[in-house]
């Protein structure tokens, strides 16, 4: 995300456009994200999966890096592409993980699913760094050479995956129309906090390489800063997932709400590094929050059978507006700046924590409480 921010800006003579490719990774997972799913209702996760790390990951990468090389921000955009491509596949990680589940240990498989990320922390930036070392003639192209490896790797590793597919169809068992399914009121909440979550958390984070180059700060210090960031957004994973148990599902997005005002907070208060960094890490746990628990209670709106359709819109609404998110984030930094650009967002928070809210003091989710007390 850090890199092709940045080179994209080299290659284009733009600056709305140099999020471009940043954004089209979230186009490729947009396009990819319902089909996958269908796809793997038919055949199941692991055909899918390969699928995404050889033809999304893999070939993404390698056109990225060519891209590069011709100094083409066509081609380097269409590598980006199918990078998002391979993102769309492999957001199911998740679900694979809950299909497995029992019903009381869903949340933390989804949240130690997520907990993986913990290590693109630190490869991510060591990626951007020492990659360019690979191809001294097109340094920038080096580390998307190593996401082919590593995609191709997870392509081998998918061969021995054994999970179930994401609802095979049953004639015998009743399916509700997919109306009826996103029409509940749980649905809709956790739809609309992951959805704004990642989208906020996307926009904010896809500016901010370019805000701190604005500001006069090196790549070293946008990495420090995304390095961060990227802890944020994935080391709480290791308790969300009991937290959630604990607490409730609807108490974590609405902590994840504040969090993310928070970030806000911090963001309008100055554009220091320590300022950048604080408001970059708060912005990830509060999209860890968002995320892990929109995933978690969209889990309890629909059967088996019905998994495959309601998991297929689901994340094909989000990243829709993680797409946008993402191609206005040039955009908006070049006409409004960084205080701008987070104000924008601050409705969206707000109308996020107001739908928990609201749910949280139905009768339903009352009586739901009131049960779990001892």
């Amino acid at each position: 995300m850090t890199l092709s921010g940045v080179v994209g800006q080299q290659l284009t003579t733009s600056p709305a456009l140099a999020t471009l490719p940043v954004a089209l990774m979230q186009v490729g997972a947009l396009l990819a994200t319902f089909p996958a799913s269908l796809l793997m209702k038919r055949m199941g996760r692991r055909p899918g999966f390969i699928l995404g790390a050889t033809a999304g990951g893999a070939a993404g990468g390698a056109l990225a890096a060519v891209g590069i090389a011709q100094d083409s921000f066509v081609l380097f955009n269409v590598g980006n592409l199918l990078l998002g491509v391979y993102q769309g596949f492999a957001m199911y990680y998740r679900f694979a993980a809950a299909d497995c589940a029992s019903e009381g240990f869903r949340s933390r498989a989804i949240s130690l699913v997520m907990a993986g990320g913990v290590a693109a922390a630190f490869l991510g930036p060591w990626n951007a760094n020492y990659g360019q070392s690979l191809w001294t003639a097109h340094a920038e192209s080096g580390p998307y050479l190593i996401v082919t490896a590593l995609a191709l790797v997870v392509s081998l590793l998918m061969v021995f995956l054994d999970v179930p597919a994401s609802g095979r169809p049953d004639n015998t068992a009743a399916q509700r129309r997919l109306p009826q399914i996103i029409s509940q009121p749980r649905f809709m909440v956790a739809l609309m906090a992951a959805a704004i979550g990642y989208a906020v958390m996307t926009l904010v984070m896809t500016a901010t390489p370019l805000a701190m180059r604005d500001s006069g700060f090196a790549m070293g210090d946008a990495a420090f800063v995304m390095q961060w960031h990227v802890l944020g957004m994935f080391a709480p994973s290791f308790v969300t997932g009991s937290l959630i148990a604990r607490l409730g599902v609807l108490n974590i997005l609405f902590a994840g709400g504040v969090i993310m005002l928070m970030s806000v907070a911090i963001a309008l208060s100055g554009q220091t590094l320590p300022q950048y960094w604080a408001a970059l890490v708060a912005l990830g746990i509060g999209w860890n929050f968002l995320f892990i628990g929109g995933s978690t209670l969209v889990t309890e709106t629909h059967t088996v059978e019905e998994r495959g359709k309601v998991q297929g819109i689901n994340d094909l609404v989000i990243f829709g507006l993680v797409a946008a998110g993402s191609l206005m984030a040039g955009a908006l930094l070049h006409h409004l700046g960084w205080v701008g650009l987070n104000l924008t967002v601050l409705p969206f928070i707000s109308l996020t924590l107001l739908a928990t809210a609201t749910l949280q003091l139905s009768p339903r989710s009352v009586r739901a409480a009131a049960a779990k007390e001892p």
